[in-house]
């Protein structure tokens, strides 16, 4: 997870560690607890992968080691957006919505709608454990249920609307690449050597 928003947030610009430490925590921390001990430890090993160079560039009066994406960490940050699918997608979720934006609308739509389907999955399971609940159940543990449900509804409305700005924005933009700069030969969603899991 650490790799994905390091090269999430290097596709957007280069960075020092500090400053790379900096945005992890303004971006993520509401959802995500970063742990800033494991940042230079993942830096040197996507280094040793290609996925990330490092360059001297002054600042501030003095020598800083400057991270950048390079191509084989374009592809690996697709690789890891769209690993996973088949697993629960509470903790991953958050970390993919934030980079979301480095792809094309084809792909957008199919981790929306992947995740939905994950929520409706959960939505029918919570739906049947209060069906199930007797008469004389807690009424504290009853309503946590009902509060559940709520939110679970309230977030497949969100992914409905996101999911038609998406759809609307497709038909704006049809036969888009998912990632800005080429065009794809038949017509993959997933540019990547491996397939995206089957929902």
């Amino acid at each position: 997870m650490l790799e994905l928003a390091v090269l999430g947030l290097l596709k957007e610009r280069p960075m020092h560690g500090y400053e790379l430490r900096k945005q992890l925590t303004q971006r993520l921390g509401l959802f995500w607890t970063v742990s800033f001990g494991s940042l230079y430890p993942t830096l040197k090993r996507m280094e040793r992968r290609g996925a990330v160079a490092r360059a001297e560039v002054r600042g501030e009066g003095r020598m800083r080691q400057v991270y950048r994406v390079t191509p084989a960490g374009e592809l690996l940050f697709l690789d890891l957006l769209c690993e996973g699918l088949d697993t629960p997608e509470q903790e991953r979720f958050p970390l993919r919505m934030a980079f979301l934006g480095h792809v094309g609308p084809e792909l957008r739509i199919r981790l929306l709608e992947r995740r939905k389907r994950w929520l409706q999955d959960r939505l029918e399971a919570g739906s049947q454990s209060l069906r199930h609940l007797s008469p004389g159940a807690d009424a504290y543990a009853t309503s946590l249920v009902r509060h559940g449900l709520d939110h679970t509804e309230r977030d497949i409305a969100w992914l409905d609307d996101l999911l038609a700005t998406e759809r609307h924005r497709l038909d704006e933009e049809r036969g888009s690449w998912p990632c800005a700069g080429g065009t794809p030969p038949e017509p993959p969603l997933y540019p990547s050597t491996q397939e995206m899991p089957t929902p």
